[in-house]
């Protein structure tokens, strides 16, 4: 048994892009993530709503 505590991994779609057409949940989840893979297809906009370095 790990001592490590259990999280939560959440896959969310980033559409085409524009992150105005986030769903507001996928939004809130990019919003509020700790860690975020991501790769060459998510858009700049999506990226921006990151948290950076808290």
């Amino acid at each position: 048994m790990s001592d490590f505590p259990c999280g939560t991994v959440w896959l969310v779609g980033a559409g085409p892009g524009d992150p105005e057409l986030l769903t507001r949940k996928a939004e809130r989840l990019i919003r509020a993530a700790s860690i975020i893979f991501y790769d060459a297809l998510v858009g700049p906009g999506v990226l921006e709503l990151a948290r950076r370095g808290t």
